[in-house]
């Protein structure tokens, strides 16, 4: 550890990548999905194990150089110690306060807390940061017979009156070292190894086993825990619960495309400051978060994270997964990397607590690790929520279903793509409308203005949603339908990036009554998505997302469905669809197919086919499995987005789409969006020098737009 965290290794590949802050100048590097663990960024593969070393210390490089900043370039030594308080308890524990005092410049000291089970030792030893939920985990691993070191580690947002000092000592370490470009969660990882110093030390007042060291943290200290342990080999195990991102959750899969954190999100201190000018970007990253698996492998490491979980989605978690596993499988310890899922969100059990089962599940993990107790392998089966295989699908279907004549309608090619849906679809509960429970998990009421009420609302195929609009608006209202993005942890809500309010808050504000629902395999309905080709293989999902839209319009004009109380008049001749990345390709599929609807919005979210990968339309995200096929001859597909718009945009409708959209090829969305415009006056086409990011600028661009056309239309 003493060597290796102040070693930087500086690759002459790394000379061809602009420094840290270049982004939009000329950054050579970009890559749409995951840079390969198991790749170097040369493009050369991984093969034999002198190839991982040296990918290893490029990953440590870069992690560095785009992450979390330079260390001391010597670590300091223990100059001296001081046990400044201790207490015997009844169980025969006892817990110390211990003063370390290192060899730096000023002789920088921090404070550590020490619990010290009944007995001689030596003891396994687990580390944590003693915010107040953390220090339930403590409690449980010294019955287990576990040394506990409270280390300073508090987040310099948080403080707690028995640790005083415990969130800011970090400060005194970087000025002791100016040339460190280290940040807060880099810094206080730092301290946690110095803490480790000192227990392995001939100084420590206990002996521990220097075989057992852990390291646990929830959601920042998750983050904290990883980094801790990717640059101190002595640290054997790590529990990370819901880090978050960048630690268990990429940025490139965490975007405002997700509506989850992006790199402009992290309060300063965090991580490096150039960091935030990769949002939009993301891509341009030569590593990413799933890099800390690089470096923490082969040791054990588990990652408990939840369905709904507002700080990391489902999605991205498990690509990272899927990522570090490699490394793990390419270095023979396949078992010891752990991802681990559990209903509800970011905490269990009520606002940042940590339930009981969830404490033994994660202290069960670090017993395994550590060959104590019986928790056997067969306790921690995988178990991935994302794992489509596009050829057992393939080998599903029947063949004739597969083809499609050329000369066939542009509505019988767009059923074709949705696929064929069932005669009767599986109701998922016995509930009728979303509980309060369901919405406090979801945060529905987070952002909402007082002026704006939520009643739950029932309609289409068990479609449970709510409706918001403005108590002192006159009825009947305009009514807008709200399809959100590849939001898997939130559904319909927005997350990270929130102006002043949500988007559905914000048009109900504005007048308008607003349909918002999780759509198949998002929020609520996440594990929907996850056996949908199970129950219905001839189908698909992107084509249940449409049938769904199709089912609020009915809703908001006959009225199909029903309200948990009393809901306002709804105008059903003035009906929006408003759909952002995914949801806009559900918007444009739904207005070609349903002439009931006054209008309709897309923002962001799509390439013309035939010259795109689309990959991640059949394969990735499983929406349209059938754009398989022609995966590779993409030019024959038998429509396109342009097609579909044309005879969509039979109705008034907006199209965004931002210059800067890293998941879009604006060049070829000109060549198509030229020739509708210049045909099509109900067209409107906004190209906005901005990134895929749909925030207040953006709705309110679509808020003015529908008035406009609900002006023009009463004329």
């Amino acid at each position: 550890m003493r060597k290796g965290i102040s070693c930087i290794i500086v690759f002459v590949i790394l000379l061809s990548i602009t420094s840290p802050g270049a982004v939009g100048q000329e950054n050579q590097y970009s890559r749409q999905d995951l840079p390969p663990l198991l790749n170097f960024l040369s493009g050369k593969k991984v093969e034999i194990m002198r190839d991982w070393e040296n990918r290893k210390d490029e990953i440590h490089s870069l992690l560095i150089r785009y992450f979390v900043g330079t260390f001391p370039e010597e670590t300091p030594k223990i100059a001296d110690s001081e046990i400044t308080s201790e207490e015997k308890l009844s169980d025969g524990s006892r817990r110390q306060r211990i003063k370390i005092i290192l060899s730096t410049t000023n002789k920088a000291s921090f404070e550590m807390e020490l619990w010290i089970p009944h007995g001689d030792g030596p003891f396994p030893l687990l580390l944590t940061a003693p915010k107040d939920y953390q220090l339930l985990w403590a409690e449980d691993a010294l019955k287990r017979g576990y040394a506990v070191c409270l280390f300073p580690g508090v987040d310099s947002h948080h403080q707690e009156n028995n640790y005083p000092g415990y969130e800011s000592v970090w400060e005194s370490f970087r000025n002791e070292y100016p040339n460190a470009t280290w940040t807060e969660i880099s810094t206080k990882g730092w301290l946690a190894s110095r803490c480790i110093d000192y227990l392995t030390s001939s100084q420590s007042v206990i002996k521990i086993k220097p075989k057992q060291i852990s390291i646990i943290g929830f959601s920042r200290y998750g983050k904290q825990a990883m980094i801790a342990a990717a640059f101190d080999k002595r640290i054997a195990c790590v529990v990370a619960r819901s880090p978050g991102s960048p630690a268990s959750s990429p940025y490139r899969l965490t975007s405002r495309n997700t509506f989850a954190e992006t790199p402009s999100d992290f309060p300063s201190e965090w991580f490096l400051p150039s960091l935030k000018q990769y949002n939009g970007s993301e891509d341009k990253l030569p590593i990413d978060a799933h890099g800390w698996y690089a470096l923490i492998a082969p040791r054990h490491c588990l990652i408990h994270t939840a369905h709904n979980d507002g700080a990391e989605p489902t999605f991205a978690v498990e690509k990272a997964f899927v990522e570090g596993r490699a490394v793990y499988e390419f270095l023979g310890h396949k078992q010891k990397l752990h991802l681990d899922y559990r209903t509800g969100g970011h905490s269990s059990v009520g606002k940042d607590k940590i339930s009981f089962e969830d404490r033994k599940r994660n202290l069960d993990w670090i017993d395994h690790a550590f060959e104590r107790g019986d928790p056997g392998s067969s306790d921690f089966k995988e178990e991935l929520l994302h794992d489509f295989n596009w050829n057992v699908w393939r080998s599903n279907q029947n063949e004739d279903d597969l083809i499609l004549s050329d000369d066939a309608p542009v509505k019988e090619k767009i059923k074709w793509i949705l696929g064929e849906k069932p005669l009767s679809i599986t109701k998922s509960d016995q509930l009728e409308f979303l509980t309060k429970e369901e919405s406090e998990l979801m945060t529905h009421d987070r952002w909402k203005p007082g002026d704006v009420k939520r009643v739950p609302i029932n309609f289409g195929s068990h479609v449970k949603g709510n409706l918001y609009f403005n108590e002192n608006q006159a009825d009947p209202m305009p009514v807008v339908i709200w399809l959100h993005p590849y939001s898997y942890h939130s559904g319909y809500n927005e997350g990270y990036g929130v102006q002043g309010t949500t988007v559905y808050n914000r048009l109900a504000q504005n007048g308008f009554a607003v349909i918002a629902y999780d759509q198949c395999g998002f929020g609520l309905r996440l594990l929907e998505g996850t056996t949908f080709y199970d129950k219905y293989p001839r189908w698909s999902r992107l084509g249940r997302m449409v049938e769904d839209a199709q089912a609020a319009v009915q809703f908001a004009i006959y009225g199909k469905g029903s309200s948990q109380n009393t809901i306002p008049k709804l105008d059903p001749d003035r009906v929006f669809l408003l759909g952002y990345s995914v949801g806009s390709l559900v918007a444009m599929y739904t207005a070609a197919l349903d002439e009931n609807i006054s209008g309709f919005a897309c923002f962001s979210g799509w390439s013309p086919m035939r010259t795109s990968d689309n990959s991640d339309l059949w394969n990735l995200h499983a929406l349209a499995p059938r754009l398989g096929i022609y995966h590779g001859r993409e030019g024959d597909i038998p429509i396109d987005y342009k097609d579909i718009l044309k005879m969509a945009s039979q109705k008034p409708c907006l199209i965004v789409t931002p210059k800067r959209d890293r998941f879009a090829d604006y060049f070829q969305i000109n060549k198509s969006m030229k020739g509708l415009v210049e045909s099509n006056k109900l067209v409107t086409w906004r190209f906005p020098d901005e990134i895929n990011s749909f925030q207040a600028s953006q709705q309110n661009i679509f808020v003015d737009w529908a008035k406009s056309i609900i002006h023009s239309s009463s004329e």
